[in-house]
């Protein structure tokens, strides 16, 4: 994220062979970004409101909470009602509301100084009345991969992994495939008022071409979904993948941080808190290697339920009941840390996600702040963060554990602490 996530990148010494920066920038307080994601699995179902309407009357209130950007789910039509099936790219009406409602409540956020990030899903796309009668914009069947399962591919090879719901597509064809990209990102989603990027199933096409698109675009955000299958005894093997894939994306772009998201999700199941400390003393996950370019969650429209505990996905959730245990690590902690909507409005969980937040900012916790781990065990993880100018101490797991003296408590919850100094 060149102007989000590169931000005070050297300066904060936490580069390691595993990746190469380009020079970094900091403007406009990137390092300082928190990212709401704006919408759950089950958000394109709701009516009267549709979901930008129900967004739109919480845009006060979340820009209030201190979030610098929102995700927003994909824009344009699609054969699946929750976006990810582009039909029609340049068709911004959708299921979760009109074109003009978009760009109302883009505008409205922006008005309250909150940034907007658009779910780029260019893997594949699906015909409008058939398999491969790509329209609007009007695209061959050479824009589609050789060997997809429609038969129809007259492209190149795919460059990544395959994806049954619809027609690969062949990134190498300039003419089309790139170059339309290239124009409905800055014609379409630019003019509604997106500022940021988040591309969709990133492993199914080459990482050189998210950099190309996200070049192009020029985003003050741009994170990648590169959600891989994590192996819990290898876990250098898969925070290793995501440093090459910034790499290869010529760090146009960083990356949700799935090695933490799991490392979280053993650690909360299981008491395992142990894992979250690797054996350099920093964090485990992608965060303890190049923290700047990496987007931390606690759980996602995939990974987790949606309104309650038993709706939604629920793919690879954290345990339920310890949601806010996942919020009191990655609010505390470098990276740029995501809230899930749901979390705040339909588990009722607003005013201590909010107190999280405020502590994070008023300590100064940025993406590239240092950690001092001081205990990780099994049934407690404790570390200090320091920040651009306080302390924050914080303690996840039920075993009980303190700062010491000169520290004032922000928030405490169920298993979870938060101090100040």
């Amino acid at each position: 994220m060149k102007k989000i996530l590169l931000s005070a990148l050297l300066a904060a010494g936490m580069m390691t062979s595993a990746a190469q920066a380009a020079t970094p920038t900091q403007q406009n307080g990137g390092s300082s970004a928190i990212m709401l994601q704006g919408f759950h699995w089950n958000s394109s179902s709701y009516a009267n409101p549709d979901w930008y309407n129900t967004l739109m009357a919480n845009v006060g209130d979340l820009a209030g909470m201190g979030f610098t950007h929102v995700w927003f789910p994909p824009p344009s039509d699609s054969g699946a009602s929750q976006g990810y099936l582009p039909r029609q790219l340049n068709v911004l009406n959708s299921n979760y509301g009109s074109s003009a409602e978009l760009t109302n409540v883009v505008s409205a956020f922006r008005s309250k100084g909150v940034q907007s990030i658009a779910d780029i899903v260019v893997n594949h796309r699906v015909g409008t009345t058939g398999w491969s009668d790509f329209t609007n914009p009007n695209w061959t069947t050479y824009t589609i991969a050789k060997g997809d399962e429609c038969n129809c591919g007259l492209g190149n090879a795919d460059t990544g992994d395959g994806f049954s719901g619809g027609r690969d597509l062949d990134h190498t064809n300039v003419g089309e495939v790139q170059n339309g990209i290239k124009t409905w990102l800055n014609s379409t989603i630019k003019q509604v008022g997106f500022t940021g990027l988040r591309f969709d199933y990133v492993k199914g096409f080459s990482a050189s071409y998210v950099g190309q698109y996200a070049n192009a675009f020029a985003p003050d955000f741009c994170v990648g979904e590169l959600w891989d299958s994590l192996d819990l005894n290898n876990i250098d093997a898969h925070r290793q993948g995501l440093m090459n894939w910034i790499n290869a994306n010529g760090n146009a772009c960083g990356t949700f941080d799935f090695t933490t998201k799991g490392l979280l999700n053993d650690a909360l199941a299981n008491g395992n808190y142990w894992r979250l400390k690797a054996t350099d003393g920093k964090p485990q996950g992608g965060i303890g290697w190049w923290p700047a370019m990496m987007v931390t969650f606690v759980d996602n429209h995939d990974t987790g339920p949606a309104e309650s505990c038993g709706s939604g996905q629920n793919l690879w959730p954290v345990p339920c009941g310890s949601v806010m245990e996942g919020y009191a690590y990655v609010l505390t902690h470098p990276g740029i840390p995501t809230v899930f909507y749901p979390h705040i409005y339909n588990w009722n969980l607003k005013t201590q996600i909010a107190a999280l937040m405020k502590a994070r900012k008023a300590a100064g916790v940025t993406s590239t702040s240092a950690v001092a781990i001081q205990s990780a065990q099994q049934g407690l993880y404790a570390a200090i963060v320091t920040g651009g100018t306080h302390q924050l101490a914080m303690k996840i797991g039920p075993n009980s554990w303190s700062p010491g003296s000169g520290w004032t408590l922000q928030t405490s919850g169920n298993n979870y602490a938060v101090w100040m100094k």
